[in-house]
């Protein structure tokens, strides 16, 4: 019984851990997202004019 219980303890923080990872990942990816959509509006403000 302790080691059914332990076996089940391991597999419920391993899928926390593949969980939190992946969170990690998609709230980077969005951050990644936000940096490159202000890097392009950036660029287009001062871009300078040819008139």
């Amino acid at each position: 019984m302790n080691s059914l219980l332990y076996t089940i303890a391991v597999i419920l923080i391993i899928g926390w851990a593949i969980g939190f990872f992946f969170t990690a990942v998609s709230s980077l990816i969005h951050v990644l997202l936000v940096i490159a959509v202000i890097s392009v509006i950036l660029g287009i403000i001062r871009r300078p004019t040819a008139l």
